[in-house]
C-alpha cells in the first residue's frame, strides 16, 4: 500500500483542517475582514459543497485551504501539515503534488489538445513519458473524454471543457481537489453531470472535494455542506438535512 493509499484508507482523522481561521485584507479602520474565526474539518473521501453570497468568503477560504494565500492569525492543516509553517518552496511543492484545482473559467491551454492540457502537471513532475501517456488515457476515460483526446478546447463544448479540467486536477494523484464554482459558466443540466462526475470522482479515486456553490440542485448531491456568511460557518448539513431544506 502507498503513503497516499495508507493516508485515504485512514478515515478516524480529518483530510483538512481549518482552526479559527481570520483574513483581513488591509489595515486600520479601512480593513476588510474576509474571514472572521472559521472553523470546519474536511473528512476524508468525502465530497463537500461550501455555499454562501457573493462576498461571503467562501473564495478566500478556498485560497487558503488550497495553499495560496496565507491567514492573518489560525491554522490550516493539509493531512496533519500545517500550511501556515511552510515556505513557498515547499507549498508550490504541496500544491503540485497533493491538490488539484477546478476553476469556473476551465483555465485549459488553448494550444493544447485534451490529452496535452491532462498531461501538464505530470510534465511539471518530470512523469516519464509511458507512465503519463497511461495516466492521461486512464483520465479521459474516467471522465468520458477518451474519443476527444485530440481535441483542443476550442472544439469542446463547455462541459466537456470542464471535464478536462476535472481530469487535469487528477492527473498527479492528489489528495484534496478544490473547486470554485466550477458549473458557473454551464448550463444546469451540464452543471449537474460535473457535479455528478465530481462525485463519483470522491467514490472511484478516493480523493476529497472541496467545492463551492450556490445552486441548491448541486448541493443535494453533496456528502455534507457548509454554508458561510459575512466571514463565518454559520451551519454544517448532512445529506438528508440537506435534500430537506433544497425541498
Amino acid at each position: 500500500m502507498t503513503t497516499t493509499e495508507q493516508h485515504r484508507a485512514d478515515s478516524t482523522t480529518p483530510m483538512v483542517v481549518v482552526d479559527d481561521v481570520h483574513r483581513s485584507f488591509g489595515t486600520g479602520p479601512q480593513a476588510v475582514h474576509a474571514l472572521r474565526g472559521v472553523s470546519f474539518a474536511l473528512r476524508r473521501g468525502e465530497l463537500t459543497a461550501l455555499k454562501g453570497r457573493s462576498g461571503s468568503g467562501k473564495t478566500t477560504l478556498l485560497n487558503l485551504v488550497g495553499g495560496l494565500d496565507a491567514p492573518t492569525s489560525g491554522a490550516i492543516r493539509l493531512d496533519g501539515t500545517d500550511l501556515t509553517g511552510l515556505g513557498e518552496g515547499a507549498l508550490l511543492a504541496l500544491r503540485r503534488e497533493r491538490i488539484g484545482f477546478v476553476f469556473q473559467s476551465f483555465g485549459l491551454i488553448p494550444v493544447l489538445t485534451a490529452a496535452e492540457n491532462v498531461g501538464v502537471p505530470m510534465r511539471l513532475r518530470k512523469v516519464a513519458a509511458a507512465r503519463r501517456e497511461e495516466r492521461v488515457r486512464t483520465l479521459l476515460a474516467l471522465v468520458g473524454l477518451a474519443s476527444h483526446a485530440g481535441q483542443r478546447p476550442g472544439e469542446l463544448s463547455g462541459g466537456q471543457q470542464q471535464r478536462v479540467a476535472v481530469a487535469r486536477a487528477l492527473a498527479n494523484d492528489p489528495d484534496l481537489i478544490i473547486a470554485d464554482e466550477p458549473t458557473g459558466q454551464l448550463d444546469s443540466e451540464t452543471g449537474r453531470s460535473i457535479m455528478e462526475l465530481l462525485r463519483a470522482v470522491v467514490r472511484s479515486e478516493g480523493v476529497t472535494v472541496l467545492v463551492a456553490t450556490h445552486d441548491p440542485a448541486l448541493m443535494e448531491l453533496a456528502d455534507r455542506v457548509v454554508e458561510m456568511r459575512d466571514g463565518r460557518v454559520v451551519e454544517t448539513a448532512e445529506p438528508a438535512v440537506v435534500g430537506a431544506d433544497a425541498g
